[in-house]
């Protein structure tokens, strides 16, 4: 069943859809491709995250704006009924507060959140803290695709404070469905189990196994958690993210508790 079934609003707040800039879409044809996709899907709005990470990705936040525009004008152009919002893949440098502050890495829409990824094979040092900083500073970190981290294992106890403390939680569509394999998943579903996770994007790149699909997935925690909940994490807090509302006025993040999780878990479950 397609998103639309709960109508118009449906919000993916991670793909990486601008042509050119990172190792998301690589031509303004996979571009537009993607966006109808997601149309199809029944997504009606995109921010378009590209990455910044120091030394690999050097996207500014000029660049990132006028790169939105660009692609807006192209999407209008070729009839694609999909709106754009700015945004971008924030990696941790260590003066991630105060690049917020300044404007050199972007928020998202401009307002207090902004999306946070993880070093994805090393765990690094003050994790919590520079994390904390951000919050000090104003800004409300959302925490990219926890679930696929290679740390996860010996670190969940961190993500745990971390979702507690009042930083977000987004899953990637594909690891709830099983795309990224049983060890996301298995991580995904003991997320949403333990009532940690707040958002659900497609972190798109591609036309092949990273699409911009948020449909399945959610049917998934709807299944798991219940329709309103899985509503929540792509409707009502994306909504308040656009509009840069503060948490305390969104749903808060709900589960269904611990439970027995068998030959996986003896695989992936923490061992801290």
């Amino acid at each position: 069943m397609p998103l639309g079934f709960w109508g118009t609003g449906v919000i993916d707040l991670h793909c990486h859809l601008l042509p050119g800039v990172d190792d998301g879409a690589t031509d303004l044809e996979t571009s537009l491709e993607m966006a109808r996709i997601a149309v199809e899907d029944g997504v009606t709005l995109i921010a378009c995250t590209p990455h910044q990470m120091p030394g690999y990705y050097e996207n500014t936040a000029s660049g990132i704006r006028q790169a939105v525009i660009d692609l807006q004008a192209q999407l209008d152009a070729a009839g694609v009924a999909l709106r754009l919002t700015t945004g971008a893949d924030v990696h941790l440098v260590p003066d991630m507060a105060a690049g917020l502050r300044e404007g050199r890495l972007m928020t998202l829409a401009n307002g207090r959140y902004f999306l946070f990824e993880p070093p994805h094979n090393t765990a690094p040092p003050r994790l919590a803290d520079a994390v904390f900083d951000t919050m000090a500073a104003g800004f409300h970190p959302i925490i990219t695709h926890p679930e696929r981290l290679r740390w996860i294992e010996d670190h969940y106890d961190t993500m745990t404070l971390l979702a507690k403390s009042g930083a977000w939680m987004q899953l990637t569509a594909g690891s709830i469905t099983g795309r990224f394999g049983k060890r996301a998943q298995y991580w995904s579903e003991r997320m949403l189990d333990e009532g940690l996770v707040h958002l659900i994007a497609s972190d798109a790149h591609n036309l092949r196994a990273r699409i911009p699909k948020l449909s399945s997935a959610v049917e998934a925690v709807a299944q798991r958690l219940g329709e309103q909940a899985a509503q929540d994490m792509v409707v009502t807090r994306p909504r308040a993210v656009i509009e840069n509302a503060s948490p305390s006025e969104c749903p808060p993040a709900v589960g269904r508790g611990p439970a027995k999780r068998g030959f996986w878990s003896g695989l992936f479950g923490s061992r801290g």
